[in-house]
């Protein structure tokens, strides 16, 4: 926090990465990591997404820690015994402490662990992903796509930029804001971006070129959450997402997408929200709504045109014990 009230988010994590040749220490092998996240999180999310846009489940296990979380770490608290079964652990902690005895930041997810020595590898979230679709190609599924083009890089990094800056993080900022100059600041941010989205995706079905990429994932995590955290929570209440048509039909349009909605719980995303953060909410108390029924609706979108996989396929349904309550 900033002598003005401004949130400012910690921004170092551990750097390590894990890649096809093993630079770092860490290789690409399959069964060896466990990817650790919460369905709760937004920047988890990205990570399930692109693992289930890839195909990678069956080479790169899923850890699930529960939606609610003390100033201690996240706890595996939704498996039977509340611990991990692969990593036999009860909270995330853990991994990050035999790592080093000494962490001394926050205990983040998403984290891939190494699971023969319970270390966590990383927890870079950023990193994490782009990883997944340039280092862990070997184990692409077939019909993968891309979601990293080498041609579109640039364009993916800049839009990226954009979204993180004035909108992935912007939420937070107005919602931990310690005063009234620091709180207009980060929402004149966030909605003059979600303005310039609007107009860029009014004619275009995808935010760089007409597939699918990693711009996406990125901005479709936090719009998902909108209405249903962030509107109210974090006072981010200039509109719903329900009253920004382009981006309310877009956001749709992925959520029906295999591989996005599929990867949404939301009585999880609300528990966290609503429970965790005491400084926000002091009741403690998780609203019932809004009613998510519209979120299968039809968004038109396909006039657009675009090719969501591109040359490749959807993914198919998700693994029996990764599957989400159907809306």
């Amino acid at each position: 926090m900033t002598d003005k009230g401004e949130y400012q988010r910690d921004l170092n994590y551990l750097p390590d990465r894990i890649t096809a040749d093993g630079r770092d220490g860490w290789p690409v092998e399959p069964g060896r990591y466990r990817l650790v996240v919460a369905r709760a999180c937004p920047w988890a999310n990205r990570a399930v997404i692109v693992r289930r846009l890839l195909g990678l489940e069956p080479v790169l296990s899923m850890g699930i820690a529960g939606p609610v979380h003390d100033e201690r770490s996240w706890s595996f608290d939704l498996d039977p015994d509340g611990r991990d079964p692969v990593l036999g652990i009860e909270r995330l902690q853990e991994a990050f402490f035999k790592r080093d005895p000494e962490y001394p930041r926050g205990i983040t997810v998403p984290a891939f662990v190494d699971v023969p020595s319970g270390e966590v590898v990383t927890n870079d979230f950023a990193q994490m992903t782009l990883d997944m679709s340039t280092e862990w190609t070997a184990y692409h599924r077939e019909g993968a796509p891309e979601l990293y083009p080498d041609k579109l890089r640039d364009e993916i990094d800049d839009v990226a930029q954009k979204v993180f800056t004035d909108v992935n993080n912007a939420v937070y900022q107005c919602g931990f804001a310690r005063s009234q100059e620091a709180y207009e600041h980060s929402y004149t941010k966030l909605f003059t971006r979600l303005d310039w989205l609007s107009e860029r995706l009014a004619d275009q079905r995808y935010l760089v070129g007409d597939t699918i990429t990693e711009a996406d994932v990125r901005l479709f995590t936090t719009l998902v959450r909108f209405d249903a955290v962030y509107h109210g929570h974090f006072k981010c209440n200039r509109q719903k997402l329900t009253e920004l048509p382009v981006l309310w039909a877009y956001t749709r349009d992925l959520f029906q997408t295999p591989g996005f909605g599929d990867t949404i719980d939301f009585p999880q995303i609300k528990e966290h929200y609503y429970v965790v953060h005491k400084n926000v909410n002091p009741s403690g108390i998780v609203p019932l709504g809004p009613d998510v029924a519209n979120w299968v609706t039809p968004h038109g979108r396909e006039q657009l045109g675009g090719r969501p996989f591109g040359d490749g396929t959807p993914p198919g349904p998700p693994p029996a014990d990764e599957r989400v309550p159907a809306l």
